[in-house]
């Protein structure tokens, strides 16, 4: 079952690996992205970071819907993660129900904004939340799971 849902640049790390899964009980964290689940060098470096007792699936958009959508994980809780909206747009557009987003750590390059400290968006950005947005997904912005939870709609108005 999923449990949490995150957008986080870099994916697996000390706030996803020991604060959300204690936090939330995880018992597996899906990282999905396309180009990541190619490269052995950040699985191995992802697995390194994920906590002993937790489990770690590094997976394709496609493959992650359909494993979802097969019950593959419903025994178990199940916490998401990608770098970006446009995958959990895709994993939604592919028949996936995710109600809540939590908007972590997206870093800064030289084609993004910042709307709140450590959150750096491009443009497409904000067309995939409002998307995600009109699908009913509620988006937050919360670095740790201490702090406050602020509506990410209005942070993308301000």
């Amino acid at each position: 079952m999923i449990i949490a849902s995150r957008i986080d640049g870099r994916l697996v790390h000390g706030q996803v690996a020991n604060l959300w899964t204690t936090k939330l009980n995880i018992s597996r964290i899906m990282v999905v992205d396309d180009e990541v689940a190619k490269s052995d060098v950040e699985k191995m470096g992802l697995k390194m970071a994920t906590p002993s007792g937790v489990k770690l699936s590094v997976l394709p958009v496609e493959k992650a819907a359909n494993n979802i959508l097969a019950g593959k994980y419903d025994s178990q809780r199940l916490m998401i993660v990608a770098k970006r909206p446009d995958r959990f747009l895709e994993l939604i557009e592919k028949g996936v129900t995710i109600e809540t987003i939590n908007v972590g750590n997206m870093s800064q390059t030289d084609e993004t904004r910042s709307i709140k400290r450590s959150i750096n968006v491009t443009d497409e950005d904000i067309t995939t939340f409002k998307t995600l947005n009109e699908k009913g997904v509620s988006l937050t912005a919360q670095m740790v799971p201490n702090d406050k939870a602020e509506d990410l709609m209005k942070l993308i108005k301000a």
